[in-house]
């Protein structure tokens, strides 16, 4: 099979090995004339991101690099960010990396022009329409891993480092202008991370496959996204440099995320917390959370995750499903707990206010309480 193609749903992609090539295209495309190319720590100084910042560099449009990016973005990230931007004259950024990288730089294009502060736009009933369209710059995506898919979301999630809470910053401009998935740009992801953002890629799939709202679309997108993920992330977390099972793995994360359109739920409203609180890597903390997540949705999701099953090749249904959860976690090295995970000493009261407020219980098929909210932590712990 060719895996290479140019889609516009939900934006513009370029898919295929190779395609970072056209980084420069993709800027003058999304009207980008000098980008500042927006990436984590880690990335900073590797082979990729250098080779990106030649591409630019050879096509007039300097080399422009901004790093100073945590794992879990926060508001500090973003004012640094912002200084460098406005200063720097840029015009458009390229979001190059992980969910941190591209959350970051997305909030950075969007926050370019704004007047108001970051906490006003967070994804709260139409808190969106307090932002000035003009203000929002361009912007170019470029995952480097597959799994948040945020390459092609309307959203950056940063932690506010006072309170120690994630917070969802949305706007529908915020989708990139255009996306480069380069399959080649994850050949090479350490083990542990392409097993935790494959298995991000799997929840984004799994919860919105068992969000309650209606979105038929999502719902085909989720389904296919959890069948890429079973196929190809065993051969991805196998083998590096399988670049057939690194694609798919890049099409389920950015199917993943175009999915959860119609809700997350009671993985990621207790992954978010976690996260925010002890710095864990949010696509392993989900996998963490999932299987008690299932048991506990099993009174209202026991039917679509049975068709789910059905439709992977997975026997006996429910609870065939719960059990390939389980073994597929085993397969790739993930802990059984958060214990194991290194929380330690979790603030369970603030755990739990910080779940019931965090967007994503609004799609759990089970409604979450103070009471069972907790319950989950407790076993999960």
């Amino acid at each position: 099979m060719n895996l290479v193609g140019n889609w516009s749903y939900p934006t513009a992609v370029r898919f295929g090995a190779g395609r970072i090539s056209e980084i420069a295209d993709a800027c003058a495309a999304a009207g980008i004339t000098k980008p500042l190319l927006v990436t984590d720590k880690g990335l900073a100084d590797l082979p990729i991101t250098e080779a990106t910042l030649d591409l630019l560099d050879a096509a007039g449009l300097g080399r422009a690099l901004f790093s100073d990016v945590d794992p879990n973005p926060n508001e500090k990230n973003v004012e640094a960010g912002l200084a460098v931007y406005r200063e720097g004259g840029f015009d458009g950024v390229i979001a190059f990396g992980g969910g941190s990288g591209l959350d970051l730089g997305k909030t950075l294009a969007f926050m370019a022009g704004q007047t108001r502060p970051l906490w006003d736009f967070e994804d709260i009933g139409d808190w969106w329409t307090r932002a000035d369209p003009a203000g929002i710059h361009p912007i170019v995506a470029v995952p480097t891993t597959a799994g948040t898919g945020s390459e092609v979301g309307r959203a950056g999630v940063i932690t506010n480092s006072q309170t120690h809470e994630k917070k969802i910053i949305f706007h529908p401009l915020m989708l990139p202008k255009v996306v480069i998935c380069d399959p080649e740009l994850t050949v090479g992801m350490p083990k542990f991370i392409t097993a935790g953002t494959g298995l991000d890629a799997f929840a984004h799939c799994v919860e919105a496959f068992c969000s309650p709202h209606y979105h038929p679309m999502s719902q085909g997108m989720a389904l296919e996204g959890m069948r890429l993920v079973k196929d190809y992330l065993p051969r991805a977390y196998a083998d590096g440099t399988d670049l057939e099972a690194r694609a798919h793995m890049m099409s389920a994360a950015a199917m993943g995320a175009t999915a959860f359109q119609k809700g997350l739920g009671a993985i990621h409203a207790l992954s978010h917390p976690i996260g925010a609180h002890h710095h864990t890597h949010h696509g392993t903390t989900n996998a963490v959370c999932m299987p008690a997540v299932l048991q506990f949705n099993r009174p209202a999701a026991e039917g679509v995750l049975t068709q789910a099953a059905a439709y992977l090749g997975i026997e006996g249904g429910f609870d065939g499903f719960a059990a390939y959860v389980n073994n597929l976690n085993d397969s790739l090295g993930i802990p059984k707990s958060l214990a194991e995970l290194g929380v330690s000493n979790p603030d369970l009261d603030a755990l739990v206010r910080d779940a019931l407020n965090d967007p994503s219980t609004g799609g759990n098929p089970v409604e979450m309480t103070a009471e069972n909210t907790r319950a989950l932590f407790e076993a999960i712990l």
